[in-house]
C-alpha cells in the first residue's frame, strides 16, 4: 500500500490534467510562473513569453490583435524541472527557471506524422517562402532600375521580407519589440514598457500551409472583405484632368461598352502650384474642377466610386481651405495671413483626429468614397522612431472609416509590415514597364499571400516606360491586363506622359478587342471572385495562391513560380514573354489529381504533366478543374446591384460543387449578414444533373429573385432537358460549344434541379475545337486584309461560320463537327484551292499566303 501511495502521489505531482484548465481567465494558458507564460493559441501555435519582472503583455500588439482564442486541445506534463506541452502538431519543452529563452532551455519537436523538425532558439529557417515588400517604386522586376541613384556598394536587389511559411515546417514570429495598442476607444500606439522581454509565437505546420495561415488569423486578425465594387475595373492615370476631360472619359467607356466601377483621380485634383499646394494638398483646384461636388455626384449616378490621391506628409498649410478649422482644432492661430503650417504628426492622436475630422471628412461628405494614400516620405515617425508611417497611416485611416461610416472601409496604400493584411488594399507603386516587371509581378502577387497581403493593386502596363521604349507596347499592356483580370484588383495607371495613354479605344482593333474582352471577362468572374474573397476573410487564403498551398509535396509547385491558383478551382499560367509569329508559347504544369479544362481553347487536358501550349493575343492560359461548376455574371456592367443574372458554367470532365456567396456589397455587417447558394453538378452515365440549392441566409437589400442560366461547355445536343420535372427548351452557343438553359424558376428560396439527358453515343467536344473555330475566324479576317479580293471557297467559308451555324441550327451539330474536322485535316489542300479576285481576274493565293495562314492558326493536323 505504501508503494501504491507513493506511486499515486508521484503521478499527481508530475502529471497535470489532459486538456489542462489552469486557473486563468484564458483557459489556453498552459503554463505560467513568475517570469514565464505559455499560451496554446491553436494546436499549431504556442505563444511563448518571458518577462523578468513578471509583467506579461496583455495589450494587443500591431501583429497580434486578438488575446482570447477558441479552446485548444493540449496536454501539460510537469516533470521535475521540465515543462512539456504537447499538441497534435508539436511538443514544446522548457526548463523551468531557465531564464531568458535560449537553445539550452527551450525546444520544439514536431509531432508524429508531421514533417520532422526539432527547433531551438537561434535556429535559422532554410526554406522560407518569402512574403512581400513595401513597394515596387522604380523597380524593374526585383532590381532597382535607376542604379545611378544608389550609394556605392548598395545592393539593387529588392529586400523582400520573409513570410510566415517555410518548407522547414515551422516559423517563429518574434513580436518582442513590436509596438502595442492602448485600451482607449480608438486604440492608439504605445511602446512596450520593457524591451528586454521575449514575446514569441511559434507556428508548427509541416507542409500544411493553408492551416498555418488560418492559425495566424486566430491571433493576428482576419483580412477584411473589400466592398464588391473593388473587384471591378479601376481607371487611374497620373494626368492633369479637367472636369470636361473626366466626363468625356466616362462617355468613352460607355460608348465602347467597357465597364468601370472605380474612378481614381491622381494628385492634380488639388492645387499643386507653389503658394497654393504641392505634393501635399487638400483643396480642390477649382480652375480644373469648378463644381467638385457636382462632378462627384454625377460620377455617383454613373455607378462609380471615387478615390483621390493624398501625399499628406507636409501637413496642413495656411493656404488650404480647411486650415482655419484644423488650426482651431489644434489650438493654434487660425489666421491664414500668418502663413503657418500645421506639421504632420502621425503619432499625435489629437492631430490625426483633427486631420480626419476637419480636413478629410468634408471631402468625404462631398462624395469621396475612399483614399489613395501615397506616402513616399520618411519611413518612420518623428516621435516614435520604430513606428512605420506607412503601417500607422494604413491603420488610422482604415479604422477612422470603420468608426465613422456605415459603408465598408477601404483604402489603398503601400505595405507597412506584418499585420497590415487587416488594412487592404495594397498600392504597389511605380514599377518600370517591361516584360521583366510583368514576369516578376505574377510571382510577387501570389507570394504576398504568405503574409496574408492578398489584395495588391498593380499599375497594369507599368508606370514608367523603360529606357528603350518611350511609348506603350500594346502587346505588353494586353498581357498585363489579362493578368490583371485574374488578380485581386484590376487597375491601370501610368505616369504623366502623353505617350503612355492606356485608353483601350486608342489601340488598333486586335488590341482594343482583346483589352475590352479582358475587362468583360473580369466582370463575368466577379461572383466567383467575390466568393473566394469571402473565403479569404474566413480562412486566411488569399485569392492568388502559390501552387504549393495545394500541392506542397510536388517540386513543380515551387519550380513553376509564375503559376498560381486563383481561388479554389482555377489555375492561371500567366503569359510573361512576347509573342513569336503571333503566339506566346509556354510550359504549363498541370497538377495530378484533376484533369484541367483550358478555357480559351476548349481542350480538356490530363493532370500530372507539363505541357507546352501556345496562345494568341485574344487567348490566355486559364484552367478550371474538370467538372467545376462556377457562377459568373451574364452581362454585368456595374457591381452595385445585388440581383444581376448569373450564368452557371459547367466545365466538362467530372462532378463539381460550389457555394456561391453574396451580401449587401458595401456594408459592414457581412460577418453575419450574408447568403449562400449551394451548386452541384453530377454526371451519371448519360445524365447530367445540376442542382441550384435554396438560398440560405439573408442580408439587407437582398432580392428575392434572380435569373439563372445554365451553360454546359463542350456539350453535345441532348435528348431532353428537364427543370424541376418539367421539360424546357434550350439554346446552343456555337462559340463555346455550350448548351444553354434558362432556368424558369427565379425564386431564390426554391431549389432548382436541371436534368440533361444525352444520347449514348454523344460526341466528344473537348479536343480544342472552340479554339480552332476562333483561330480560323481570325485568320480569315486577316487574310482579307492581305488580299481584299479573297472569295472564300465553300469549305473555308463553312469552317469560318460554323459557330453561327451551330448557334442557329444546333441539330446539325454532329455532321457539322465531322465536316469541320475533315476539312481541318485537309486544310492545306483547301487553301491550295482558295482564290482571290482583282481587276485582272482571279488567281490562287500564293504559297507564301498559304503558309502564313497555317502559321497564323498554329496548324497541327
Amino acid at each position: 500500500m505504501k508503494k501504491l501511495f507513493l506511486f499515486i502521489a508521484f503521478t499527481l505531482l508530475t502529471l497535470t490534467c489532459i486538456n489542462a484548465q489552469p486557473q486563468e481567465p484564458d483557459a489556453n494558458v498552459a503554463y505560467k510562473d513568475h517570469s514565464t507564460r505559455f499560451t496554446v493559441i491553436t494546436d499549431g501555435v504556442i505563444r511563448m513569453e518571458w518577462a523578468p519582472d513578471g509583467r506579461f503583455t496583455d495589450n494587443r500588439s500591431f501583429v497580434a490583435v486578438n488575446r482570447t482564442y477558441p479552446r485548444a486541445d493540449y496536454k501539460v506534463r510537469l516533470s521535475g524541472s521540465m515543462v512539456e506541452i504537447t499538441t497534435a502538431k508539436m511538443t514544446m519543452k522548457y526548463k523551468k527557471g531557465g531564464g531568458k529563452f535560449t537553445a539550452d532551455n527551450l525546444s520544439v519537436t514536431s509531432a508524429k506524422g508531421m514533417l520532422p523538425f526539432k527547433w531551438k532558439p537561434g535556429m535559422k529557417q532554410q526554406g522560407n517562402l518569402k512574403g512581400t515588400y513595401r513597394t515596387l517604386d522604380a523597380y524593374e522586376a526585383d532590381q532597382y532600375y535607376y542604379k545611378q541613384d544608389l550609394a556605392p556598394g548598395e545592393d539593387p536587389a529588392m529586400p523582400i521580407e520573409d513570410g510566415l511559411l517555410a518548407t522547414d515546417g515551422w516559423t517563429l514570429v518574434d513580436d518582442s519589440q513590436g509596438l502595442l495598442f492602448d485600451n482607449s476607444d480608438w486604440p492608439w500606439v504605445e511602446q512596450r514598457p520593457d524591451t528586454t522581454t521575449q514575446d514569441w509565437y511559434f507556428m508548427a505546420y509541416g507542409h500544411d500551409y493553408k492551416t498555418a495561415l488560418k492559425d495566424f488569423t486566430v491571433f493576428a486578425g482576419k483580412t477584411p472583405l473589400p466592398p464588391r465594387y473593388a473587384f471591378g475595373y479601376w481607371w487611374s492615370r497620373y494626368w492633369c484632368y479637367t472636369d470636361n476631360e473626366l466626363r468625356n472619359l466616362v462617355r468613352n467607356f460607355r460608348l465602347h461598352d467597357i465597364p468601370l466601377d472605380v474612378m481614381v483621380i491622381d494628385m492634380d485634383w488639388h492645387y499643386t502650384n507653389p503658394g497654393r499646394g504641392g505634393w501635399t494638398g487638400f483643396t480642390w483646384n477649382e480652375g480644373l474642377f469648378p463644381d467638385p461636388a457636382g462632378l462627384l455626384s454625377d460620377l455617383d449616378r454613373e455607378g462609380m466610386q471615387v478615390t483621390l490621391n493624398l501625399h499628406p506628409a507636409d501637413g496642413v498649410a495656411y493656404f488650404e481651405k480647411q486650415y482655419p478649422e484644423m488650426a482651431r482644432w489644434m489650438g493654434v492661430n487660425p489666421d491664414p495671413a500668418a502663413k503657418d503650417t500645421i506639421k504632420w504628426a502621425g503619432s499625435d492622436k489629437r492631430f490625426m483626429s483633427g486631420w480626419y475630422n476637419t480636413v478629410l471628412r468634408p471631402l468625404e461628405k462631398m462624395g469621396v468614397d475612399f483614399w489613395w494614400l501615397d506616402w513616399q516620405q520618411e519611413l518612420n515617425d518623428s516621435r516614435i522612431p520604430t513606428l512605420s508611417n506607412t503601417w500607422w497611416l494604413n491603420y488610422t485611416t482604415f479604422t477612422d472609416m470603420q468608426r465613422n461610416r456605415s459603408a465598408r472601409p477601404l483604402l489603398y496604400h503601400r505595405w507597412g509590415g506584418l499585420g497590415n493584411h487587416r488594412y487592404q488594399i495594397g498600392f504597389s507603386g511605380d514599377a518600370v514597364s517591361s516584360w521583366k516587371s510583368l514576369d516578376f509581378q505574377t510571382w510577387f502577387n501570389a507570394t504576398a499571400s504568405n503574409v496574408l497581403y492578398g489584395y495588391w493593386s498593380h499599375d497594369i502596363g507599368g508606370f514608367y516606360s523603360d529606357s528603350i521604349h518611350h511609348s506603350i507596347n500594346p502587346e505588353l499592356l494586353t498581357r498585363w491586363a489579362q493578368f490583371g483580370a485574374v488578380s485581386p484588383i484590376m487597375r491601370t495607371h501610368a505616369m504623366k506622359d502623353g505617350n503612355l495613354d492606356k485608353e483601350p479605344w486608342k489601340f488598333d482593333r486586335k488590341y482594343f478587342e482583346a483589352l475590352r474582352n479582358t475587362v468583360l471577362l473580369r466582370y463575368r468572374l466577379v461572383p466567383y471572385i467575390y466568393t473566394m474573397a469571402r473565403k479569404a476573410y474566413d480562412t486566411g487564403l488569399s485569392l492568388c495562391r502559390p501552387m504549393y498551398y495545394d500541392y506542397p509535396e510536388s517540386k513543380e509547385a515551387y519550380g513553376f513560380r509564375n503559376e498560381y491558383m486563383f481561388g479554389d478551382r482555377m489555375l492561371v499560367a500567366p503569359v510573361v514573354t512576347p509573342m513569336e509569329e503571333g503566339y506566346s508559347t509556354l510550359d504549363v504544369w498541370l497538377p495530378a489529381g484533376d484533369d484541367w479544362y483550358e478555357w480559351h481553347t476548349g481542350a480538356l487536358l490530363k493532370g500530372g504533366q507539363t505541357v507546352r501550349r501556345s496562345f494568341a493575343i485574344d487567348e490566355y492560359p486559364l484552367y478550371f478543374k474538370a467538372g467545376s461548376i462556377i457562377p459568373m455574371y451574364a452581362n454585368a456592367r456595374n457591381l452595385r446591384p445585388n440581383d444581376e443574372p448569373v450564368e452557371l458554367i459547367v466545365f466538362p470532365g467530372g462532378n463539381g460543387t460550389f457555394e456561391m456567396y453574396e451580401d449587401n456589397g458595401n456594408d459592414k455587417a457581412y460577418e453575419q449578414d450574408f447568403a449562400v447558394t449551394a451548386l452541384t453538378s453530377v454526371r451519371n452515365g448519360n445524365t447530367l444533373t445540376v442542382t441550384v440549392g435554396a438560398r440560405k441566409g439573408s442580408y439587407p437589400g437582398m432580392s428575392e429573385t434572380r435569373n439563372f442560366t445554365l451553360k454546359v461547355l463542350a456539350s453535345a445536343i441532348p435528348e431532353a432537358v428537364v427543370v424541376n420535372g418539367e421539360a424546357v427548351s434550350y439554346r446552343y452557343d456555337g462559340d463555346e460549344l455550350a448548351l444553354v438553359v434558362d432556368i424558369p424558376t427565379v425564386d431564390c428560396s426554391k431549389e432548382k434541379v436541371v436534368e440533361i439527358s444525352y444520347p449514348a453515343n454523344a460526341m466528344n467536344l473537348t479536343d480544342g475545337l472552340a479554339g480552332k473555330f476562333r483561330r480560323i475566324r481570325n485568320a480569315v479576317y486577316e487574310l482579307k486584309y492581305r488580299w481584299a479580293g479573297t472569295q472564300l471557297n465553300d469549305e473555308l467559308s463553312k469552317m469560318e461560320s460554323i459557330n453561327r451555324e451551330l448557334t442557329s441550327y444546333p441539330e446539325r451539330l454532329a455532321p457539322a463537327i465531322e465536316r469541320f474536322r475533315e476539312n481541318y485535316g485537309n486544310l492545306p489542300a483547301i487553301l491550295d484551292n482558295q482564290v482571290t479576285w482583282s481587276w485582272r481576274g482571279t488567281a490562287d493565293i500564293s504559297a507564301e499566303d498559304q503558309e502564313w495562314f497555317l502559321k497564323f492558326i498554329r496548324y497541327n493536323k
